[in-house]
């Protein structure tokens, strides 16, 4: 437990993880709450697991993983975990959607659909904070004194 929750008090962890959590936080509210031009759950279970034939559970994480991840980074809460888990689930965005579509994000609409550019640099500050931990001002911080 203790290394899950290790961290310091470096401004790195906290910097880190806030640009994660607030970059998720609009893409979770889409798919749990229908924010931002989102489908909402249902729409979007529905798209995951219909058009993408995604299993319902994996359907399901993504949504949570995203949603409740996003809120929990901003906390400094689970860091770590959820740092492996949006990981494992742009892995998964890149290899189920985006590789046809090459690098780029589709900045000028001439390709079919979006690269994986945005994916890697999640997937690069979720390796970051597994390393450094949730750093200044987190809740894990405050886990690891008590243990």
């Amino acid at each position: 437990m203790q290394a899950l929750f290790r961290t310091d008090e470096s401004w790195t962890g906290l910097i880190l993880r806030m640009t994660l959590g607030l970059v998720m936080f609009p893409h979770g509210a889409q798919k749990l709450l229908g924010w931002y031009g989102g489908f909402g759950f249902d729409g979007t279970m529905g798209f995951f697991t219909q058009q993408m034939g995604m299993p319902w559970l994996i359907a399901f994480l993504v949504i949570i993983g995203e949603s409740f991840g996003s809120v929990a980074l901003l906390l400094g809460l689970m860091t770590r975990f959820t740092a492996a888990s949006l990981s494992v689930i742009m892995l998964g965005a890149i290899t189920m959607v985006h590789v046809p579509h090459g690098f780029f994000m589709n900045w000028f609409g001439k390709q079919q659909g979006e690269g994986y550019e945005y994916h890697l640099l999640v997937i690069g500050i979720a390796a970051a904070l597994l390393v450094t931990g949730a750093g200044r001002w987190s809740v894990d911080r405050m886990i690891a004194e008590k243990l």
